[in-house]
């Protein structure tokens, strides 16, 4: 069985200006994160606005990114309010011959536990893949402890977690009690927190221009170099940090379009860039990444 361990860029996506999913871009995308050392993809995340499109839309992206792919790992986010679409989306993944099926915790209406693990298990079931849960509580809303978590993991059907929280403690435990389980980390900025605590690998959103120095990040905590993985941390949060002064969304869209991909903006009701942010992402960030 293949190793589903590593790097995995949480795709963006490129949209024209009415909003058209912009496949061609896409696919030049997935090439180049795999020039930069990515593992895999994590397909139609909250990254790609996926919360924001129809299934097919999602359906022609998880196409797009198989279909350029070159054999990299892939996991297919189907989470959905609606079921029945996310169903069509585990179906469609497995007919795609994704590896895994990944979904947000449903939000909103303030579900109970036993209700968010039914959602999750169904999913499992009808699609016959195993499930990597998406645990990002500052978006969803939805907080699990330690309890909550390794009840997922005990059952064979769920591969593992997508940890986007600052709760390393946690994380630890849970991997520490399942290590056989995926535990990847969420958040960009502590990439190096995560691993060092036990994390398998990492799904991040500016993976898509900067791949390379969390591959090597990675790289270099399993060599036990701490240091020096520290220092390329400390480099990738002072672009990140740069990203969270224009915004993040905005301004990855952003960076890809000045490295050359034709990437368009955001959905609305995301606003669009300004110029002032456009000369400081010209200035702060694109002179310390690599080129396609």
């Amino acid at each position: 069985m293949k190793s589903l361990k590593g790097i995995y860029t949480a795709l963006l996506t490129p949209f024209t200006a009415d909003g058209k999913i912009k496949a061609t871009v896409l696919a030049e995308l997935v090439r180049y994160n795999l020039d930069l050392g990515a593992d895999g993809f994590y397909v139609c995340g909250s990254t790609a606005e996926a919360l924001m499109l129809t299934a097919e839309e999602r359906m022609e992206i998880m196409r797009t990114v198989k279909e350029n792919a070159k054999g990299a790992n892939l996991i297919a986010h189907i989470g959905s309010l609606n079921e029945r679409d996310a169903h069509r989306l585990a179906a469609y993944a497995r007919e795609l011959g994704y590896d895994l099926i990944s979904s947000v915790t449903p939000f909103y209406y303030k579900f109970s536990a036993k209700e968010i693990r039914d959602y999750y298990v169904r999913l499992a079931d009808s699609s016959g893949m195993k499930m990597l849960v998406y645990y990002f509580p500052a978006f969803s809303g939805v907080n699990m402890g330690a309890g909550d978590i390794s009840s997922l993991l005990a059952d064979d059907r769920f591969a593992g977690i997508k940890y986007t929280s600052n709760d390393f403690f946690t994380m630890e435990r849970c991997k520490t009690a399942y290590p056989d389980k995926l535990v990847f980390n969420g958040y960009d900025e502590m990439l190096l927190s995560g691993l060092v605590m036990g994390a398998d690998g990492g799904i991040g959103s500016t993976y898509n221009f900067m791949a390379d120095k969390f591959v090597e990040i990675r790289r270099l905590v399993e060599e036990g170099r701490i240091d020096e993985a520290r220092s390329i941390q400390q480099e990738a949060n002072r672009i990140i940090a740069v990203l969270c002064q224009v915004g993040v969304m905005q301004a990855e869209k952003e960076v890809m379009n000045q490295l050359g991909f034709d990437f368009g903006g955001c959905l609305e009701p995301f606003a669009p860039i300004s110029e002032e942010h456009r000369a400081l992402i010209a200035k702060e960030i694109v002179p310390f990444i690599r080129k396609p």
